[in-house]
């Protein structure tokens, strides 16, 4: 290694965040900073691409990257399969994380809150507009499982594409959505010397409170 990790760092100074610029609830501003970054990251960078944390049974915590695939009023949604390590955790402990990075913006949000599954109706719609290819893999994986080699899961997927040869395939009972309604949401932006902004918003039964988190 020609650089040791100590010595690796980044000072950010692209832009600030102030009470001023914040609206009274964060979904709005989540919006706004998610269109910053459709417009400036570049591939490999995916605007849309999340770390999801979840807790299992025994209260041992595991993180994975996805995509967020839906935003609305009721929460964050994204898709995947209830049978899978992730579904199992979820179906014991209905709670989650999620983190979004921006390296081009010094930006990351987190998210926390309560996870639901949406209706089978939104599952099916989102399932529709899938490439086929993935349509086809959401059936043939049996997601999280132990599998002896790569052929195996090339015959899973050979005996899908014949099952599904002459038709278009449906959404799976075990595939479909996740969504997150969030009841704390971090907004951070880098600032020089380590010395981020940090807007913390809190979910209340009167609605949402915001405060400033030292960095």
């Amino acid at each position: 290694m020609t650089q040791t990790l100590a010595d690796m760092r980044r000072d950010y100074t692209r832009d600030g965040l102030s009470e001023a610029q914040a609206p009274a609830e964060p979904f709005s501003l989540f919006k706004q900073w998610f269109a910053d970054a459709v417009k400036t990251e570049q591939p490999p960078v995916e605007p849309n691409t999340m770390t999801l944390a979840t807790v299992d049974a025994e209260g041992r915590p595991h993180c994975r990257v996805l995509l967020l695939k839906g935003l609305d009023e009721r929460g964050f949604t994204f898709f995947s399969n209830y049978d899978s390590a992730k579904g199992e955790q979820l179906a014991a402990r209905p709670y989650a994380a999620m983190t979004f990075f921006w390296p081009s913006l010094e930006r990351q949000v987190r998210i926390e809150g309560r996870v639901e599954r949406v209706t089978a109706a939104e599952s099916d719609a989102y399932f529709q507009v899938r490439p086929l290819g993935s349509r086809l893999g959401a059936w043939a994986s049996p997601q999280s499982r132990v599998i002896k080699d790569r052929a195996e899961l090339e015959s899973l997927l050979a005996q899908v594409e014949k099952r599904f040869l002459d038709q278009a395939p449906h959404c799976p009972p075990h595939w479909g959505g996740y969504r997150l309604l969030a009841e704390r949401v971090e907004f951070w932006q880098g600032r020089s010397s380590r010395l981020h902004d940090r807007l913390d918003y809190r979910l209340h039964r009167d609605g949402w409170s915001r405060e400033r988190l030292a960095p």
